[in-house]
């Protein structure tokens, strides 16, 4: 989801930062496919988890469990901390994403070299198991819950408040600051407008609405959102509303939320 860019840069504060360093890998333990205009890409059992920066893997994968008949020519090579790869396009005829397959000739990672690696957003669909997974690959270190509280909430920006609640649910996702969850009734609407902004997922979904915040003359853009559809893990913030704790003041029991 969008919060993911926000957060990145800032140094971790009252919650926990990612467990794994750059070029860390791991193997994915569960059935990968990716669908590419009609025809099967990868079909795999034996696809590798790679970390190219701390936030989430990458899917890598066996040149045997690949539809190389879908791969385009060569078209450069370069020199990556994951070490020599090839790029090459990905389809024939009407349908080219250009430069989005990757391929792993040499490196000193181990168990990387031969695979593949392919621009998640070229590829129409991404499958674990039988379950459409969207953005990137879920990360196996990354944990996230969804606690009912009686915390008091309360939600300000330039000393206006947002909303105010005492029944919020509170979304723990490891690398990321807590987001609080508000009942509807428990937000001031007159000061929020409606954002055309959708943001997925992998492991929330997506959203259903997006809102700026107006104050006075000022608009700040996409503040808070809503799922409406939430995976069945998340269901308890179904139809709740958060803010990005990053572009507004959150008050918590009466003090400001450490950063």
């Amino acid at each position: 989801m969008s919060d993911r860019p926000a957060a990145e840069g800032l140094a971790p504060g009252h919650y926990p930062s990612s467990p794994v360093a750059v070029n860390h890998t791991a193997p994915v333990p569960r059935r990968v496919r990716a669908i590419f205009d009609g025809e099967v890409l990868v079909d795999t059992l034996r696809a590798i988890y790679l970390w190219e920066h701390p936030y989430y893997p990458r899917f890598y994968v066996p040149d045997a469990d690949v539809d190389l008949s879908l791969i385009g020519a060569v078209t450069g090579s370069e020199d990556t901390a994951q070490g020599r790869v090839d790029v090459a396009d990905l389809g024939h005829g009407d349908r080219i994403a250009v430069g989005a397959a990757r391929h792993v000739v040499s490196s000193a990672v181990d168990g990387l070299a031969d695979t593949w690696r392919f621009d998640w957003a070229s590829v129409d669909a991404w499958f674990e198991e039988d379950e459409q997974v969207f953005v990137h690959p879920r990360s196996p270190y990354v944990r996230v819950d969804a606690l009912r509280s009686h915390r008091h909430v309360q939600i300000e920006k330039d000393g206006v408040v947002l909303a105010d609640s005492t029944g919020p649910v509170a979304v723990f996702e490891t690398g990321l600051p807590t987001r609080w969850y508000l009942d509807r009734t428990d937000v001031r609407w007159d000061h929020l407008e409606p954002s055309a902004t959708r943001s997925e997922c992998p492991y929330k979904g997506t959203t259903s609405d997006f809102w700026s915040v107006r104050i006075g003359d000022t608009v700040h853009e996409d503040v808070a959102w809503s799922y409406d559809l939430p995976t069945r893990q998340l269901q308890p913030i179904t139809g709740m509303v958060s803010f990005y704790n990053e572009k507004v003041d959150v008050f918590l029991d009466g003090m400001p939320e450490e950063p």
